[in-house]
């Protein structure tokens, strides 16, 4: 079930409107291990169905197949608008999270306790009955989260870690500001003082959050007697500040951000429990400073990934709780980088350690490996770990390298028999589409998009058959995609293709506008329909539109994903590629073509403008990374090593050195940069430093500044001229008429 859309409203006003036509659909699923529940949020579905941008809490009980509300922002705040700590602020914008009410929720072991916050205050639901209350505690409230047996809640508030009641009694930090100093931890409590700047526990730190896809910084024991606690000091990192021009009345936000090559924040992790006595985990920091992942089940002990600064080598660490001490249980090491991957690492019912591993070399495949066996060979690229039963392990995964067909964008879900040969990966999902699903014990929710169809489909599964379909109200969108999937040149990179409607060989070849992401972690080739929606959208402004996934791109095998290492540029060099071999088969006017991108896409249409200005003619440049020396230790030191150590490898990836800067035997092609001043992600900087350097070689540009704009732009006006400015650009770049009205 889906709302139809306005269709007098602009498609990049629905677009913005909508928040990509996702407002309304479910998401955050839940299943209740005794298989008669499913938990999950979506917006409203009454008049303002798949536009209400606040979230709710849903119920849906596979005994009756009924539907019913557990907690609804607007009766719990009593019509209030929704108020935001800038500790929730600072997580939201690290999940890109631009809708509002419940956006996020934790549930006990049974499912049948929910914890959220609201406002910066804590609720919580109890599933069954269907009734919500507040919590009378300190705020404000992030990341709050039942204990396993449901009769504790623990959250972070004022940079500690607290812990009250289920029924909102006894609330008391645990550690941190307020917490009573346990014995043996009186010291270091006097050494950091009661209000330590920069120190928090509970809270994931930048890094965490923003590249390790680890957006938690405490995790209950199995017993609920105990938690493992991140203790994060920023006080080493050094601060940035982000200035608001339009309020010059307002103090610039400081930020603590760790730039490539500077120092990190200092993490450690402690035991604590309910009476607030506090065991450091033991391991070695300084070989292992980054805490990648936790896991704590009932399964075995608490077991740590813990990796090196360069990525290169990491150790699966089980830790003692009444100790601290630490145990390598397996270590890891690869001569370029080590990969993280979500749902790993874990532990099976018997003991075996979980986990996905990238196999040597240049053939070499991501297989699922559970104790000493691997499950998978190289006819599956392995991508997650959704599940691990008692039998099996659910996982994502696209078609490897040997697989039989190549299934460009596709991405599905696959059981994996624990006492299996390798070979004996199952296929759940069916159909071509981007797959992923939620399982406990019988029951699996099944989310489907396939490239046809606008939207998602979720079905719930028991024993493999549909009971159910949760239902969605997202907007139809008033376009079809109609996105060619195939691939190009000699590399076979993934594509996506998109011509104007009505189009005829008699209208003569289009002007050519490439749509990349092109960079690490970002596929945007996908065999689902709603991605391909803005880039429909510029196809019927009369462009043939190309999306590339080059080398670097997350999907196909290690090696490809690896390529880029030390020389981003590469990335370039495939849209070059896909472009010409695309010509062959598709009408392509080589001689007007545009290219435009964000983030890591705005950095390579910069770079595809100043290195390339005989293959590109203009380009439109969204929050790039200009000068990598700029962007963080995590993702940057990655792929490009340390500034200080390779000095010429980040020279020869910046903007800001490039040879199409000062070359005057190249062309200048013009640029449009696009930047939110309040970005905190990609500051402001890269684009006033990527201007400067153009002014200073004569190079024409236009900078357009948006105030208020982080590295999202979820504001609706905003979204919405940007697509119709970016037209409007283009067309007077590559000399295109204007459309008559």
């Amino acid at each position: 079930m889906t709302s139809p859309g306005d269709e007098s409203v602009s498609f990049p006003r629905q677009y913005a409107r909508t928040q990509r036509f996702t407002l309304g659909a479910p998401r955050g699923f839940a299943v209740s291990p005794d298989g008669g529940r499913v938990v999950f949020l979506r917006s409203g579905s009454g008049p303002g169905a798949g536009t209400d941008r606040s979230h709710r809490l849903w119920v849906l009980d596979l005994d009756t197949g009924a539907e019913r509300l557990a907690a609804d922002p607007e009766v719990l705040l009593a019509g209030a608008a929704e108020e935001l700590s800038a500790e929730e602020k600072a997580r939201r914008e690290r999940a890109r999270e631009g809708s509002g009410g419940i956006v996020g929720y934790a549930v006990d072991g049974a499912v049948e306790l929910a914890a959220f916050a609201l406002s910066g205050r804590l609720f919580t639901a109890e599933l069954r009955a269907g009734t919500a209350r507040e919590l009378p505690v300190p705020g404000p409230v992030v990341d709050p989260r039942p204990s396993p047996d449901g009769r504790l809640v623990a959250y972070v508030a004022g940079g500690a870690l607290r812990v009250t009641g289920a029924d909102g009694t006894g609330d008391r930090a645990l550690a941190g500001p307020g917490a009573d100093v346990a014995p043996g931890a009186a010291e270091e409590a006097e050494a950091e003082g009661p209000e330590a700047a920069g120190v928090t526990y509970g809270l994931a730190e930048f890094i965490a959050s923003e590249e390790m896809n680890r957006g938690r910084g405490f995790w209950w024991s199995p017993d609920s007697d105990r938690l493992l606690v991140a203790r994060v000091d920023e006080q080493p990192v050094r601060r940035w500040w982000i200035a608001d021009p339009a309020h010059p009345d307002r103090e610039p936000q400081a930020v603590a951000y760790p730039a490539a090559g500077t120092a990190n924040a200092d993490v450690r992790l402690f035991v604590v429990d309910l009476a607030g006595n506090r065991t450091e985990v033991v391991w070695d920091r300084e070989a292992f400073p980054y805490l990648a992942r936790v896991h704590w089940s009932a399964d075995g002990p608490p077991l740590l990934l813990v990796q090196a600064r360069d990525q290169r080598s990491q150790a699966y660490l089980t830790v003692d709780p009444d100790s601290g001490a630490t145990r390598t249980v397996r270590r890891e090491e690869d001569p370029v980088w080590l990969e993280l991957f979500t749902g790993v690492p874990a532990w099976t019912a018997d003991g075996r350690l979980v986990r996905v591993e990238d196999q040597p070399g240049e053939g070499g495949a991501r297989v699922l490996a559970v104790g000493d066996r691997v499950l998978t060979d190289a006819r599956l690229h392995v991508r997650a770990v959704l599940d691990v039963g008692a039998e099996d392990v659910l996982i994502s995964a696209s078609a490897g390298e040997t697989a039989e067909a190549r299934e460009t964008g596709e991405i599905h879900v696959y059981r994996v028999r624990l006492d299996g040969d390798g070979r004996s990966a199952e296929r759940i999902s069916e159909g071509a589409g981007v797959h992923g699903a939620v399982r406990s014990g019988a029951v699996t929710v099944l989310s489907s998009a396939r490239p046809d169809v606008p939207g998602s489909v979720t079905r719930v599964l028991r024993d493999g058959k549909r009971v159910a379909e949760v239902a969605s109200y997202a907007r139809t969108p008033g376009l079809s995609a109609g996105a060619h999937l195939t691939e190009a040149g000699e590399r076979r990179i993934p594509c996506a293709v998109l011509l104007p409607s009505g189009w005829t060989e008699a209208d003569g070849p289009l002007p050519v506008l490439m749509d990349p992401y092109g960079g690490p972690h970002g596929q945007r080739v996908t065999a689902a329909h709603n991605p391909h929606l803005t880039s429909r959208w510029f196809a019927e402004q009369g462009f043939a539109v190309i999306v590339a996934d080059g080398r670097g791109m997350p999907g196909r095998s290690p090696a490809w994903e690896k390529a880029i290492d030390r020389d981003l540029t590469l990335s370039l060099d495939d849209q070059v590629d896909a472009l010409r071999a695309l010509a062959g088969r598709f009408p392509l006017d080589l001689g007007r073509v545009a290219i435009r991108g964000w983030s890591f896409g705005g950095y390579l249409a910069a770079l595809a403008a100043l290195r390339r200005p005989d293959v590109f003619h203009a380009a439109v440049v969204g929050a790039p990374v200009t000068d990598w020396r700029l962007y963080d230790t995590h993702y940057t030191e990655r792929y490009l090593g340390r500034p200080d150590e390779e000095p010429e490898v980040y020279a020869a990836n910046s903007l800001l050195t490039d040879d199409g800067l000062t070359d005057p035997r190249l062309p200048a092609r013009p640029m449009m940069i696009v930047h939110g001043l309040a970005d905190d992600n990609v500051v402001m900087a890269h684009t006033l430093r990527l201007s400067s350097a153009l002014l200073a070689a004569g190079r024409p540009h236009e900078v357009l500044p948006l105030s208020g704009v982080t590295h999202m732009t979820p504001q609706e006006q905003v979204a919405e001229n940007l697509l119709l400015l970016q037209v409007d650009f283009l067309r007077r770049s590559l000399g295109l008429a204007r459309p008559a009205d």
